[in-house]
């Protein structure tokens, strides 16, 4: 593979993502200061899937006939002057709905940057380029809470927001450098409310015939759901429960960052010798098992262990997932499928993490928390089945045949 543009993007994700680590936590610890409240930090939370239900239904019909590079430059330069105005906002409802606009644009720039990246990406140099990835996103978990904290003393958490502004204006001239991978002159279709029921009549038919393919992005879409619904009380948890201050939180989030770094090296290291239904089957299971440590923690030390495991096991879910995504879905019609599952998915995080967060005021974090986890641990255990039972170890067979064909 060469070098020159895969290192590109991923400098690009990383500045990116550098920002975004920062953003959220001085987001989170200003609504937490302001309200006191964890259920007003789950609001946070709630907006992302909200916005991905406002948006998701009919933007892969634009995702998949667009330009993709120019789309994500685009995106990237609006979320970057959204979030410079986001420090003026004094009225704890206009910053809601400004985060909510900023999540809209987000929530298409996720499944058109995964399109770009399978298009600019050969496929047997995926699975190492995704856990470089996660090694990339894995910076963010260590050096935004520390570049936060710094900024949290010489300025104020909306100076670490403004911070992200510049990262992403930083990720949008990065992506200008990157090639244009969809051919010049070409005719666009117009997207009308014909195309986009086209477009969902062929999804249902892709769906149909590729169960498989569909039954674990569904399996691993309730594992986002699971993880989105617990971490919208990490920092209430964290600092409510444990007593931690707000350095020593963001100390927690780097040993989970130094999880993820370990995880993704080990990943691109042994890619060989890891096979995808592997990654995700033993991501499945350590994840939630992580939780459940971070669950019955009653210091910094097991805090500390139940992030660690949680993120090193993560980053091979994502590895094999996101790998496993890219190998089995056509990239002609990969944001539509990606945006379209993701309704569903969104509409159970707005659920369940609304039902959490009042749980969590009338009868506790923590034994909010213990339940959840368990919970997750019961379908991490299923996905492991699913992954790893005989059919599918055919399937994965059968899949690399067709592949070397």
């Amino acid at each position: 593979m060469k070098w020159k543009n895969p290192l590109l993007l991923l400098f690009g994700i990383g500045v990116s993502n550098l920002g975004a680590w920062i953003y959220l936590i001085a987001l989170n610890l200003i609504i937490l200061d302001r309200t006191g409240s964890p259920f007003a930090v789950s609001v946070l939370y709630i907006l992302i899937p909200i916005a991905t239900l406002c948006t998701n239904f009919w933007s892969g019909s634009f995702i998949d006939r667009l330009n993709k590079r120019n789309l994500m430059i685009f995106l990237d330069f609006l979320r970057a002057f959204l979030i410079y105005l986001l420090p003026y906002m004094d009225s704890l409802v206009l910053i809601y709905l400004w985060v909510f606009i900023i999540n809209l644009a987000s929530s298409i720039f996720e499944p058109t940057s995964t399109v770009y990246m399978t298009k600019l990406i050969p496929k047997t140099d995926r699975q190492r380029f995704n856990a470089l990835r996660n090694f990339i996103h894995s910076t963010g978990f260590i050096l935004g809470p520390s570049i936060a904290g710094v900024l949290f003393i010489l300025g104020s958490p909306y100076l670490a927001i403004q911070l992200n502004s510049l990262a992403l204006g930083i990720s949008a001239v990065i992506i200008f450098l990157l090639p244009k991978l969809e051919l010049g002159g070409k005719t666009v279709e117009k997207v009308s409310l014909r195309v986009i029921r086209n477009d969902w009549r062929e999804l249902v038919i892709f769906s149909k015939s590729n169960r498989h393919t569909t039954f674990v992005y569904v399996l691993f879409s309730g594992f986002t759901v699971f993880m989105t619904v617990l971490d919208s009380l990490e920092a209430a948890f964290a600092t409510k429960v444990l007593s931690l201050s707000e350095s020593a939180y963001g100390f927690l989030v780097s040993v989970a960052g130094i999880g993820v770094i370990v995880g993704s090296l080990t990943n691109a290291l042994f890619t060989s010798r890891l096979k995808i239904n592997i990654l995700i089957g033993f991501g499945a299971i350590f994840t939630p098992v992580g939780y459940l440590i971070f669950a019955f923690s009653q210091n910094f030390i097991w805090a500390s262990i139940g992030f660690f495991t949680l993120t090193f096991a993560l980053s091979f879910a994502n590895t094999g997932f996101i790998t496993f995504y890219q190998n089995n879905v056509p990239t002609e019609i990969m944001g539509r499928l990606s945006s379209a599952l993701s309704v569903l998915e969104a509409l159970l995080i707005i659920i369940f993490t609304g039902i959490v967060g009042i749980f969590s005021e009338l009868h506790g974090i923590r034994f909010i928390y213990i339940i959840g986890s368990f919970a997750f641990m019961v379908l991490g255990l299923f996905m492991n089945l699913v992954v790893l039972g005989k059919s599918k170890k055919a399937f994965y067979q059968e899949y690399s045949e067709r592949e070397h064909r």
